[in-house]
């Protein structure tokens, strides 16, 4: 429906996150586009976005940025007044980089993702 109505067209996805309990989508207008639009859908009832759905139905909800580094964002971040509301975790959408969840002093939420995967979250995963 959004390639018909406006030109986007899908990407990347759908992609089942069990960690993040959503399956989300990427859509962008061109290849060489650097801003995409994320679809989320929750995989269950017990998923984050369930009560915000309820609740405010279907929207722009979020603005998600990419960080070299996500340790020193998030610590800078805090500097700022910023709350974390979900600290850093691997996402699925995003190849196992990880990701992170905040709120600005003005109630945004932000998504931060790493631009690559940390060599911590590569060792877990490895198993060392």
């Amino acid at each position: 429906m959004l390639e018909s109505l406006f030109g986007y067209r899908t990407i990347a996805g759908p992609f089942a996150d069990p960690i993040q309990r959503v399956s989300v989508s990427f859509l962008t207008l061109a290849a060489n586009d650097a801003v995409e639009v994320e679809l989320v859908e929750p995989l269950s009832d017990d998923s984050p976005v369930t009560a915000i759905l309820k609740k405010e139905g279907g929207t722009a909800y979020h603005l998600c940025m990419e960080t070299a580094d996500l340790d020193a964002a998030l610590a800078h971040s805090k500097t700022l007044g910023c709350m974390l509301v979900s600290p850093p975790a691997p996402a699925v959408a995003f190849g196992g980089r990880r990701i992170a969840w905040l709120y600005t002093p003005t109630r945004q939420l932000i998504e931060l993702v790493e631009t690559t995967a940390s060599a911590a979250a590569a060792d877990s995963e490895a198993g060392a």
